[in-house]
């Protein structure tokens, strides 16, 4: 497969979900607000100052607005164009990769991005998100999915469905980490409230942030703790967001690219995801734990960051020749059989 159709497959998908994460994101914390109505402006920053911090765009929300509110997070996360995770510049980046493909995809596939990407340009988004901003991010979820729900239909499942799987998983086992650090940098009121109602609300946020509410309480039947949630997110093995989970599809697709067997390496992708699936196999809750939960999630984040980049130093990097030294050493070589042809 050519290396820049590898890259579109890959970058499209990443952006799909990411787009998806971030609304849910945004959708899940305007409703948590509405569970603090009290808080003032002291407060309100320290409820959306993780939700930036979770996008990882902290610096460049500063050089445009004086503070974190829910007006400006969302609609910087939202609208910004000159935000990379913003949803209206995800939707605009999928749609991008899959027109310089559009011949590599389904029509199907095609149209459910386009009609993604009309509904974010037109006037009607900034409409529905002015009525009421949970029929605009269920609208980019449900999009989201059934993107996923037609590739997976109508995309033939060969290398290119395995390089969209692996910007998919990718990206959500990135997010999942950064929605589930998200709580370290949340303050609560004081002391009092930690384990209490205050407490409970925010991490069951964490839960639907993920999708995760409903598959945690089949799971736990008890109440919500930070160590039965990180445990869920971090380590099980069945829920299709959590970390484990993602990771183990992240390796098998990887894998499936190279033709490398699954207990071997070809290339530092391969060697990358199967040392992070090696520690979540046989990592628990306990010891992540005692090396600390902020400190654990952020050795995921920078691996994670790692894989992307061996992905796209093993598939997709191609170093820009210097003419002039390729000319020079195709010179030489013709030099040096005409000397050989000459020699008795």
């Amino acid at each position: 497969m050519l290396s820049r159709v590898a890259d579109s497959l890959y970058w499209m998908s990443r952006y799909i979900e990411r787009a998806e994460n971030i609304a849910r994101l945004l959708d899940v914390n305007l409703q948590l607000q509405l569970d603090f109505e009290e808080m003032d402006d002291d407060k309100l920053k320290e409820h959306w100052d993780p939700v930036i911090r979770a996008a990882g765009e902290e610096n460049l929300f500063y050089e445009i607005y004086d503070r974190a509110d829910a007006r400006a997070v969302t609609d910087f996360l939202t609208f910004e164009p000159r935000n990379k995770h913003s949803v209206l510049t995800c939707i605009l980046s999928a749609r991008e990769n899959a027109r310089m493909i559009r011949d590599q995809i389904s029509a199907e596939m095609w149209e459910c991005l386009n009609q993604a990407y009309l509904f974010v340009k037109s006037n009607n988004a900034q409409q529905v998100w002015e009525r009421g901003p949970y029929e605009f991010y269920k609208q980019i979820q449900d999009y989201s999915h059934l993107f996923l729900g037609l590739t997976d239909a109508t995309f033939s499942h060969s290398e290119g469905f395995h390089f969209m799987q692996v910007g998919k998983f990718l990206e959500r086992a990135d997010k999942t980490s950064r929605i589930l650090d998200f709580k370290y940098h949340i303050l609560l009121p004081s002391l009092d409230d930690v384990g209490g109602a205050v407490d409970a609300i925010q991490w069951g946020a964490i839960l639907r942030s993920c999708s995760a509410y409903e598959a945690y309480h089949r799971l736990f039947v008890s109440a919500v703790t930070p160590a039965k949630v990180h445990e869920f997110l971090i380590f099980d093995d069945h829920f299709p967001r959590s970390i484990k989970s993602c990771v183990r599809e992240l390796d098998q697709n990887l894998h499936s690219i190279s033709g490398c067997p699954a207990n071997k390496h070809s290339n530092q992708a391969e060697r990358a995801s199967g040392q992070i699936l090696s520690d979540l196999k046989y990592g628990t809750i306990e010891e992540a734990i005692e090396f600390g939960l902020h400190e654990y999630l952020e050795n995921l984040q920078k691996k994670f960051v790692e894989i992307g980049k061996a992905v796209y130093d093993t598939y997709m990097f191609h170093p820009r020749l210097d003419l002039a030294t390729e000319i020079a050493a195709q010179q030489q070589q013709q030099q040096q059989q005409q000397i050989h042809t000459k020699l008795p």
